[in-house]
């Protein structure tokens, strides 16, 4: 069963922080969704600050979302991100 998303929090270098019911706190990094369509809007940072929960997944004042399955999929454990660019993990 998935855990629900509770908060969401902007980082930088278009990084978001995610907890998951429990705590469990994971890093999803937007920058390579920044090319394509609306959420080329999110470059600029005042909008992409405006990121919440909203339905089990992340969306902004733009009305861009992402599916919460890409969330889980291709963010990274926190306790294990560094906070580099390019950094990935199949967590």
């Amino acid at each position: 069963m998935r855990k629900k998303l509770v908060s969401v929090e902007p980082l930088s270098e278009f990084r978001l922080r995610l907890v998951f019911e429990g705590g469990e706190s994971r890093i999803f990094d937007v920058a390579p969704y920044l090319r394509i369509g609306i959420f080329r809007e999110l470059k600029n940072e005042q909008l992409f600050k405006t990121v919440r929960v909203c339905f089990d997944t992340v969306c902004w004042a733009n009305d861009a979302d992402i599916c919460p399955d890409e969330l889980r999929m291709t963010s990274i454990a926190e306790d294990l991100a560094e906070y580099g660019p390019g950094t990935k993990s199949s967590n």
